[in-house]
């Protein structure tokens, strides 16, 4: 480790290392110790920072470009990010960098334009946009230039080699919580599943991670948003009673519609200590801790310790409560810090990026694949009388990747 740079970025750059001046991907990844959390807001902590296109942070020698909506939709969310911008650059020792905040406007047009700025005034990486359309609107434009891009969207689809997503993925979640129950001794998987994009996505990587752990599929139905009663009715026959073959329910439902889902379920007698129910860190609202039906449920999410950090940090600093997302711009942006630090002219490189040992950040350990998708090191969280415990914490290094 270099010693200057770990305490430098405390939270990202203790992830790099190198070896005799080879510039070369680390070969572990490290988390340090979260900083202590403030108590309260300083009472004379400064006022939310304007978030308007233009801006700029920093007076380095590398240039950044940080696209976020801040103006149109999402404005208010974009601007927490542009300030979390701040807090990291503010927390990592002034780095050589000068980081140029446009502003997408929220939406495809706005961020091609606000990409097509950036790139003309020299930035070397593209940080967001936040929207699937306009992450892939500004993809093109930074491909086209040569540059990658670390988006800040949940879409998997708009990952693509170049174009990294630093985002709360649903899939890690869904293999962290499938990995967990085999582990636990259970082998038959049933799901019930919204007819959203959302259930799509996590449909298809709930089915290849229970293969792939030697599992099965019991039964899987699915149901309109809102509506889930006849397909529990009809999934009633693998999940309860003395026969049932399941062993384990996966429910990857929103805070709004899991209240409903839970209700159907312990109409048609649903054992949640027979079969458990698993999900993902959709489950993680306090709201649905009380719920009978999710009593020794299980689901995974990225450790709250972090993020309750770095949110006491934000508020002393900007007088409000970040919202989740805003902790992504935070990590992004002491990554290319302690990047630049380190790697010379290979600093954004993509085997740089997608090193295999990954980096650590405000939500735990975090690496790109080749394919632009993220894996996170993630907690597993146990419900239990109205709250949750972690019994399996996150890993502090990710596993070897496949090859």
């Amino acid at each position: 480790m270099i010693a200057a740079l770990c305490a430098a970025l405390p939270l990202l750059g203790g992830c790099l290392a190198t070896d005799g001046g080879r510039r070369r991907p680390s070969a572990q990844a490290e988390l340090s110790p979260p900083a202590a959390v403030p108590q309260a807001p300083a009472a004379d902590a400064p006022p939310t920072l304007a978030a308007v296109g233009g801006q700029r942070i920093g007076s380095g020698a590398v240039k950044v470009a940080l696209v976020l909506p801040l103006s149109g939709q999402g404005a208010a969310v974009g601007a927490a990010m542009r300030n979390a911008a701040q807090l990291a650059f503010d927390e990592g020792q002034q780095p050589d960098l000068t980081i140029l905040v446009e502003d997408d406007r929220g939406n495809p047009d706005g961020a091609r334009d606000a990409t097509q700025d950036a790139l003309r005034q020299g930035a070397e990486i593209v940080l967001g946009p936040l929207f699937a359309g306009s992450v892939q609107a500004a993809a093109a434009v930074a491909r086209a230039a040569g540059k990658p891009v670390i988006g800040f969207s949940t879409d998997a689809t708009v990952a693509a080699r170049g174009v990294y997503l630093l985002s709360f993925l649903p899939q890690p979640e869904v293999d962290r919580a499938v990995e967990d129950s085999v582990a636990g001794g259970k082998r038959s998987f049933a799901a019930l599943i919204p007819e959203t994009a959302y259930g799509n996505a996590v449909e298809a990587e709930f089915r290849e991670v229970v293969a792939r752990q030697g599992a099965r599929v019991a039964a899987i139905e699915r149901y309109p948003a809102g509506a889930p009663g006849p397909a529990v009715e009809r999934l009633a026959r693998v999940i309860t009673g003395p026969g049932a073959t399941a062993d384990a329910l996966f429910i990857p439902e929103t805070p709004e519609g899991l209240p409903g889902v839970a209700a159907a379920l312990t109409k048609a007698g649903f054992s949640p200590a027979r079969v458990r129910p698993i999900g993902t860190a959709l489950w993680n609202e306090p709201a649905l801790f009380t719920l009978p039906a999710l009593q020794g449920g299980r689901f995974a999410a990225a450790d709250r310790s972090g993020f309750s950090n770095f949110s006491g940090r934000y508020q002393a600093k900007f007088g409000t409560v970040p919202p989740r997302v805003a902790s992504l711009a935070y990590d992004a942006v002491m990554l290319t810090a302690a990047l630049s630090r380190q790697y010379g002219s290979q600093r954004f490189a993509e085997p740089t990026l997608t090193s295999g040992a990954g980096f650590a950040g405000v939500d735990g350990t975090f690496r790109f694949r080749p394919d632009g998708q993220s894996e996170r090191s993630l907690a597993v969280y146990e419900i239990r009388n109205n709250a949750t415990t972690i019994v399996s914490p996150a890993p502090r290094l990710l596993a070897k990747p496949a090859i």
